[in-house]
């Protein structure tokens, strides 16, 4: 869990303003963007990696650029030359390095800057070492543009990201097959319409972001990790929407660290070891920021995405406060272990013990010590998610993993007993998987005495092994419900509101979100109620 970077200093130039508009609503600097959007586009279908057949793009709202005033800074890396003015695509500069240069560093812009990308790969000796210290606005974001398109601009090496904010990334693909994109206290970042990826698993994370906030990846492909495709420590507000993520060795994607206000929709997530997207994990206490220093995850909202093959379980809360998980669709999860979990989440010192120390006595949840499991989850709400494994497929040993009770480390400021079922809510489920007699899975948690979980309660609350879904055709890639079937004429269960009244106040953590209506299904129709199950 160590986060170690190297940080290289680069010098800079300022080029003349050209004014371009971006007709789209505007962001407000301290809070997620607002609910109108512009239309969706949908998620790249990559060479050599197809979306599965029937898997529609998510229609749900993305971020919203506003109004903008920008000088548009052209290159091209076959024809141009970073002797010329880059003001034009006949004048365009030959490295995205020189036009990088070009943009102001460690002011507040009064000028934004658009770096026009002309088609063609940009080797390594193009771009940049480290990415530092620009600080575009609202109206005065730094925007690099696949001019010629999506996926016609290709970075060969990776973006390393330090202190930078409002900084936009459209339509760039970044193919180093190592980490591709990592972003340490940055704020307000965009990464839209890409393919990054690791290669075979040759990057760390993919994505890696780090102590930020604002932070949203929207309609790309992201994969080839040999441990997660997208990592989130300490991300404070934004969203995960419309990507196809895949193909890593731990997780496929988790926010942990005292991530918060995070929406995770519309994404299609597969092929991972691990498990597919879980709500918290474990940190090292250092790398947490304040006041969000108790829960791994608070206020994160998962709903309407695809998640299939993944070894471990499809879904995951360890160590949440007010988590969300609805309208999911889960497809041959679990094959080594269990289909969903709600479990304790890791914390331990990394070696700053004079951080962990001073997190501590704020109030914060942990030690000086080494990592152990013992952060608790409260107000988790699993609703009217279908879970499928087809004949011939089960998770190996249970449906669920829910731990019991434990003691936490003296000194650790964590309430005892800690528990990762207080307010555990498993309703409105549709799960089909192995054998009838499959155990739940309960471990010790969701007792009898437990009023909101248990397991006379958890069979009569969800289908167990008891409705074999009718979808299109799952394995090929279409997991809409067959019209009329038994999927598409199932109520699900209206899901409560979440209250943030219990949240931790030493140190307070800002209240989030607490309407949990998912007014919308994968592919933008309107549920009527609260629909049947699933992400369609």
């Amino acid at each position: 869990m160590m986060i170690k970077e190297l940080r290289f200093r680069i010098s800079f130039l300022t080029v003349i303003s050209v004014v371009a508009l971006f007709a789209l609503a505007a962001c407000a600097p301290i809070a997620p963007p607002p609910a109108t959007a512009p239309p969706a586009t949908a998620p790249p279908a990559t060479p050599g990696s197809p979306p599965a057949p029937g898997v529609t793009p998510g229609v749900g709202e993305r971020y919203s650029i506003g109004t903008i005033n920008v000088a548009d800074i052209w290159v091209d890396p076959i024809s141009g030359s970073d002797a010329n003015s880059g003001a034009t695509r006949t004048q365009a500069l030959r490295s995205v390095g020189e036009a990088w240069r070009r943009v102001p560093a460690s002011v507040v812009l009064t000028q934004g800057y658009r770096i026009q990308l002309v088609a063609g790969e940009y080797p390594e000796s193009a771009l940049v070492n480290y990415w530092e210290n620009r600080w575009g606005t609202a109206t005065n974001p730094i925007i690099l543009n696949a001019v010629d398109g999506p996926h016609t601009a290709v970075f060969r090496s990776d973006m390393n990201v330090f202190n930078t904010r409002y900084l936009y990334v459209i339509g760039v693909d970044i193919l180093p097959n190592r980490d591709a994109f990592h972003c340490e206290q940055c704020s307000y970042i965009l990464l839209r319409q890409m393919e990054l990826s690791g290669g075979a698993r040759s990057a760390h994370e993919t994505i890696k972001v780090n102590q930020s906030n604002h932070v949203y990846i929207e309609d790309s492909n992201i994969h080839g990790a040999d441990d997660n495709s997208i990592d989130f420590v300490a991300v404070q507000y934004g969203h995960i929407r419309g990507n196809r993520i895949h193909d890593a060795q731990d997780w496929c994607v988790y926010t942990k660290g005292g991530s918060a206000y995070i929406s995770v929709s519309e994404n299609e997530i597969f092929n991972c070891g691990t498990g597919g997207f879980t709500s918290g994990q474990g940190t090292g206490f250092e790398f947490m920021t304040s006041p969000w220093l108790h829960y791994e995850a608070y206020g994160i909202s998962v709903t309407n995405n695809i998640i299939h093959d993944t070894e471990g379980a499809g879904l995951g809360v360890n160590g949440g406060y007010n988590i969300l998980m609805a309208y999911n669709t889960l497809y041959r999860v679990g094959s080594r272990s269990h289909a969903v979990e709600f479990v304790h989440g890791g914390r331990g010192c990394d070696g700053d013990t004079a951080t962990c120390a001073a997190h501590q006595s704020a109030g914060g949840w942990g030690g000086t010590g080494a990592e152990g499991q013992f952060i608790p989850s409260k107000h988790i709400y699993f609703f009217n998610n279908i879970v499928y494994n087809p004949a011939g497929f089960q998770s190996r040993w249970s449906h669920f993993s829910v731990h019991g009770p434990l003691t936490p480390p003296s000194g650790s400021n964590v309430a005892n007993p800690a528990r990762a079922d207080e307010d555990l809510r498993i309703a409105g489920n549709i799960i089909y998987n192995g054998p009838v007699d499959l155990d739940l899975g309960l471990e010790g948690g969701c007792d009898a005495a437990n009023p909101t979980c248990n397991a006379t309660q958890i069979r009569a609350d969800n289908a167990i092994n008891t409705i074999l879904p009718q979808l299109v055709n799952p394995a090929g890639g279409d997991y809409s419900p067959v019209a009329g079937g038994n999927v598409a004429t199932r109520a699900s269960v209206a899901i409560p509101s979440f209250s943030w009244s219990d949240a931790p106040s030493v140190p307070a953590v800002p209240g989030g979100s607490t309407n949990n209506a998912v007014g919308r299904n994968r592919s933008g129709a309107v549920r009527s109620g609260w629909g049947w199950p699933g992400a369609y």
